[in-house]
């Protein structure tokens, strides 16, 4: 009897590590049924690397999207990835699900950016940065930056007219920079800025370089600069705390932050986020400048039509005597189209990295832990399904909102770039004052692509610019330009002042005819009819000609005339 209790205790115990070993059992086969996404891997260790780099990247994407689906796996830059191409998708790693996968970037770029920078981290100290970056880029801060916006736009443009033929992408770098200067520090004295400005030319052009931190590398020279960088900033943020200043700039809302317990920003922590946002501003708004540029110059039709809606506003503020406003910016209808539609084409952003932090189940798949997760934006925004003949350049695409989680150029969810109210602030601003005031021609046939990374046309789009007055409402040329009088008529126009034919070898050859319709139109109506407008017609409307609005609606009638002789 005694041996009872004994032999229970050995069966409770078999009993359990039965139990123990059936359940690790069944676990084992529940991971087994859950399979990686289709795709392939390629070699051993550098994976599909070099498909990926010995071609358009974004066709080495759209013919593994064909073959897959939504959803598969590559090997690309050392790392095994899980490429996702839908909307459900990238909303489920970026935004529902966005805790379950982390930013993720090469060590040798975070060394150049900081490794305090707010794209890198999670958590609260993501959320507090982010809060400050927002609130010193958001609307209600920027507009106040219009003027030197424009300022700082005409004295570029201007430079481009003296010069023969220009790289357009780096100009525009050139102008991006400088407006992230300003939104950073406001009005920085000159000595400070071309210290920054020429260093951080240099991590610039260490940033995509082969990470070799040997003496003399691009690298190298990078990391002595980001060293010197540095150095510049603490200056200016010293000089600050001294002077006790209390900008609303970014500088000043990092300067002037405390959480929850009272602690600070370290000097570290803000150099590191100063040098991200200007990485951050600089690049990618370069490169959508550029694609826009390129976009209008080849539909002339467009680009007329923008002129049209530009010049209005143009006229309303005295021929450029008037700063823009901001409601006048939010009152540009085609051009903001042409900026999204840019925007979708060009797809600066084509993907973004993000890293699983634990083993994840999407659509049946398994995402392992430690795999890079990439959301493929530019397969989103170039899929019929969601844009109808996607390689077409179609603004008018806009005049309805594209479906939710379909139109992502900016990112989303909390690590959506915080700038980018500011970012097309300055498109508006660019192609108010270009179209106003200059022209442009491509040199040279340019339709290859180049990255750098971000996409940008062949050899960064080479173009002449030059300066275009605005010759008919000029009151130089035609005193009180806005009043109506023919009498100005009696003396001929002084030399190249009255164009409405265009001059030279591209002239109208038509204009004869067109005014010779004019002529009868007016002698038969005048002699024969009366007609009325109806409603107050003070508007105008661009299709892409400027005409009176709704087309000038207005009532007929046939006259009959008693002449007496």
């Amino acid at each position: 009897m005694e041996t009872m209790p004994s032999f229970i205790c050995i069966l409770l115990f078999l009993s359990i590590l039965l139990s123990y070993f059936y359940s690790k059992k069944q676990k084992k086969n529940k991971q087994k049924q859950k399979m990686l996404p289709p795709g392939s891997m390629g070699w051993p260790y550098i994976g599909e690397s070099l498909q990926l780099y010995s071609q358009d990247p974004n066709d080495f994407f759209a013919k593994k999207q064909r073959r897959y689906g939504d959803i598969f796996k590559t090997h690309i830059l050392g790392c095994p990835c899980v490429m996702l191409a839908s909307p459900e998708a990238a909303r489920f790693v970026l935004v529902t699900q966005a805790h379950l996968f982390k930013p993720t970037y090469p060590k040798s770029k975070e060394k150049l950016i900081g490794p305090s920078a707010l794209f890198f981290h999670q958590g609260d100290y993501h959320t507090h940065l982010r809060k400050l970056v927002q609130s010193s880029l958001s609307p209600k801060a920027i507009r106040k930056l219009i003027p030197d916006m424009e300022e700082m736009a005409i004295s570029a443009m201007e430079s481009w007219a003296r010069e023969q033929v220009i790289n357009t992408y780096h100009e525009m770098k050139k102008f991006a920079f400088e407006v992230g200067i300003l939104s950073v520090f406001g009005r920085l004295d000159e000595k400070y800025k071309g210290e920054l400005k020429k260093n951080y030319c240099i991590v610039d052009k260490g940033y995509n370089s082969f990470p070799t931190n040997l003496p003399g590398t691009a690298y190298n020279k990078a990391i002595l600069a980001r060293k010197k960088l540095n150095q510049i900033l603490t200056e200016i943020i010293c000089e600050r705390k001294e002077k006790r200043l209390l900008e609303r700039d970014l500088l000043g809302h990092f300067l002037n932050f405390k959480d929850e317990k009272g602690k600070t920003l370290t000097e570290d922590q803000i150099t590191d986020n100063i040098i991200g946002v200007l990485f951050a501003a600089q690049d990618t708004t370069a490169s959508a400048l550029t694609w826009i540029l390129k976009y209008l110059h080849d539909d002339h039709e467009l680009l007329e039509a923008v002129e049209a809606e530009q010049m209005a506003i143009y006229e309303s503020n005295g021929f450029g005597n008037k700063s823009l406003t901001w409601a006048q910016t939010r009152n540009m209808p085609l051009t903001y189209m042409v900026i999204l539609e840019s925007l979708r084409m060009a797809s600066i952003i084509s993907f973004t990295f993000r890293e699983a932090v634990v083993d994840i189940e999407y659509e049946g798949y398994l995402i392992p832990k430690g795999w890079k997760v990439l959301p493929l934006f530019r397969n989103i925004h170039h899929n019929p399904e969601f844009f109808p003949d996607p390689k077409h350049f179609d603004p008018s695409r806009f005049e309805v909102a594209p479906k939710p989680n379909t139109f992502i150029p900016f990112g989303n969810g909390v690590h959506a770039c915080p700038g980018n109210e500011l970012a097309k602030l300055e498109m508006l601003i660019v192609v108010h004052h270009l179209v106003t005031k200059f022209r442009w021609e491509v040199v040279g046939q340019q339709r290859g692509i180049e990255y750098g990374p971000f996409p940008v046309p062949q050899q960064g789009l080479p173009a002449k610019f030059w300066k275009e007055v605005n010759i008919h409402h000029n009151p130089e040329f035609f005193p009180d330009p806005k009043h109506f009088d023919p009498s100005r008529f009696e003396v001929a126009a002084k030399s190249n002042t009255f164009i409405p034919f265009g001059n030279g070898v591209h002239a109208c050859p038509g204009n004869e005819l067109a005014e010779l319709e004019m002529l009868i139109v007016v002698h038969h109506l005048v002699i024969k009819f009366r007609w009325e407008v109806v409603g107050q017609q003070r508007g105008i409307e661009y299709g892409p000609f400027p005409i009176p609005q709704q087309g000038l609606p207005a009532k007929f009638w046939k006259e009959v005339f008693n002449h007496q002789i």
